[in-house]
């Protein structure tokens, strides 16, 4: 945060751009650490969240039956939808301290609806995906950072990608094929690899927009929350490809 608080003057972008280019690489720089802290920040929470989760599920019996069984179980499927939709439409409009609370809330229900994957896995293959899901995404994050070429037209084809995912899984959630889940995660992992490219890239791009330091900072919040889903969806796929049932 006192990365951000160095650039608290009105008009940041552009104050910064018109300053010479190697004021602007130290702007954006905080700009970015700010986006990748935010991310880092909401993962810790979904993590701890999930355990947490986990831990009285498997020590209380009711609980577990509450929250992984009951119809319960649906509103905790759905709620990060709302809130996502939420954030996104009103993030323009909210204080800075709202967004990131939200921000804060929505990593805390993926968490809770996370939970049930510590259940069926074993911990080392979740910890393997995840180191897996850290390495790959820092190569492509790095690389979406600093490649000159432009990556809007594979982005807009990679959102066409995250369409298909979704009304195939969708039917395959009446289907229930093995084959079609192992096909899907595997296009899952290739989509949100080129989606984190894009959205690193796309992210780095807002900097320049020349906004004032409150509404840079909420773009740092809304870039978090694009990799952070970038990095749960491709972290989930990796685990449903790798991933091996706990013993017990």
């Amino acid at each position: 945060m006192s990365d951000y608080d160095r650039y608290a003057n009105p008009r940041v972008g552009a104050g910064y751009a018109r300053s010479g280019a190697g004021v602007v690489d130290q702007g954006l720089r905080a700009y970015m650490i700010g986006v990748y802290n935010y991310m880092t920040l909401g993962l810790g929470v979904t993590g701890l969240v999930a355990y947490a989760t986990f831990q009285l599920a498997v020590n209380n019996e009711a609980f577990r039956h509450a929250v992984f069984q009951s119809p319960l179980r649906w509103l905790i499927v759905l709620s990060p939808l709302a809130v996502v939709f939420w954030l996104s439409a009103r993030l323009e409009s909210m204080p800075v301290p709202t967004a990131r609370n939200a921000f804060i809330l929505f990593a805390a229900l993926i968490g809770l609806s996370m939970s049930s994957l510590l259940l069926i896995f074993s911990g080392a293959s979740i910890a393997r995906a995840f180191f897996a899901t850290a390495a790959a995404f820092a190569s492509l994050s790095l690389y979406g950072y600093v490649t000159k070429r432009d990556l809007s037209a594979m982005g807009s084809f990679m959102m066409m990608g995250v369409i298909g995912l979704v009304i195939a899984g969708l039917i395959n959630l009446f289907l229930q094929s093995t084959g079609l889940q192992f096909a899907l995660s595997v296009l899952c992992v290739f989509v949100f690899a080129g989606l984190t490219a894009w959205d690193t890239q796309s992210i780095k791009a807002m900097y320049y927009g020349g906004d004032s330091y409150e509404m840079t900072h909420k773009k740092s919040i809304h870039g978090a929350l694009r990799l952070y889903l970038d990095f749960i969806n491709m972290f989930q796929a990796i685990l449903m490809l790798t991933g091996s049932q706990r013993s017990n």
